[in-house]
């Protein structure tokens, strides 16, 4: 009797162990943040814009100070017809992508170079660090001074403010590696080569892909700064000549395609960053 009754136990409690496993599968569920839902980051600048237009409708805001966004783009427009706001966007794209291209070369060297050497390490860590430490702004008298108030400044400037991130976060992950895949590379007999093509660039990967993006960002904020030292076209200069003259449209215009590059070229290194690693399992993926 009491065998039949274990047995009748045993055979109930069977058909939870299905509903057991989906609650826990659903409890995990409910941790995660949920599908990624498409172009999610376009909202908090939508509704941006759509404050915009309601409080300039509603004449909340003071014309001279903030311009209604049809105003802008009626600005926009007109520059564009005339010639102006293309040529300087082209100036503008070519010193961000002088100044960036520079950077990137340099930041990926010398973390290599840092985070796979002892000596390496000790004779570039402490120099960048302490070049972090500089504003890198307050530079800009002493590069005038040694090479000119032409476009090489401008663009040793920004080559200066990409590499930063793109080093630090770089080296960081080197730095991060797990010293077991190191050993799995001994054990297995990997050369130097294999061993930085197979172990160590896919573990820098993620902290470069983070740098990268600041290194993006961290040029358009040096570029605006810079093109209204000495600079007869960009959209910098453009936006220094309205402040001369009062036009608060103007320099919305130039803002209004600086955020735009911003956005796009942040979005762009995002998508190669999936790309690249999609064999990673985290919470955004």
């Amino acid at each position: 009797m009491t065998a039949v009754t274990t047995t009748t136990h045993t055979s109930a409690a069977a058909p939870l162990a299905p509903a057991e496993e989906a609650h826990q599968v659903r409890r995990r569920r409910r941790l995660a943040p949920g599908r990624r839902l498409p172009a999610t980051r376009l909202v908090g600048p939508a509704a941006v814009l759509a404050l915009w237009v309601a409080a300039s409708a509603a004449g909340l805001l003071d014309p001279g100070a903030i311009p209604a966004p049809w105003t802008v783009l009626e600005t926009g427009t007109r520059l564009w017809s005339e010639g102006t706001l293309p040529d300087d966007i082209l100036t503008s794209l070519r010193r961000a992508a002088s100044g960036f291209a520079i950077g990137l070369t340099v930041g990926i060297l010398l973390a290599l170079a840092s985070g796979l050497t002892r000596t390496g390490e000790a004779l570039i860590d402490g120099t960048v660090n302490l070049n972090r430490a500089i504003p890198t702004l307050g530079l800009i008298p002493l590069f005038i001074l040694w090479l000119g108030i032409g476009e090489t400044f401008k663009i040793a400037i920004i080559a200066i403010v990409v590499y930063i991130p793109i080093y630090l976060n770089t080296h960081a992950a080197l730095s991060g590696i797990d010293s077991r895949f190191v050993e799995l590379a001994e054990v297995q007999g990997l050369s130097k080569p294999r061993f930085i093509r197979e172990v160590v660039i896919p573990g820098a990967l993620p902290g470069f892909f983070v740098g990268l993006r600041l290194g993006v960002t961290g040029s358009w904020l040096g570029l605006v700064v810079l093109e209204q030292i000495n600079a007869t076209s960009g959209l910098g200069y453009l936006m220094f000549q309205a402040q001369n003259y009062g036009q608060t449209d103007v320099i919305l215009v130039g803002l209004v395609v600086y955020g735009v590059f911003g956005l796009v070229s942040d979005s762009a290194v995002r998508i190669v960053e999936r790309r690249v690693l999609s064999w990673r399992r985290t919470l955004s993926s």
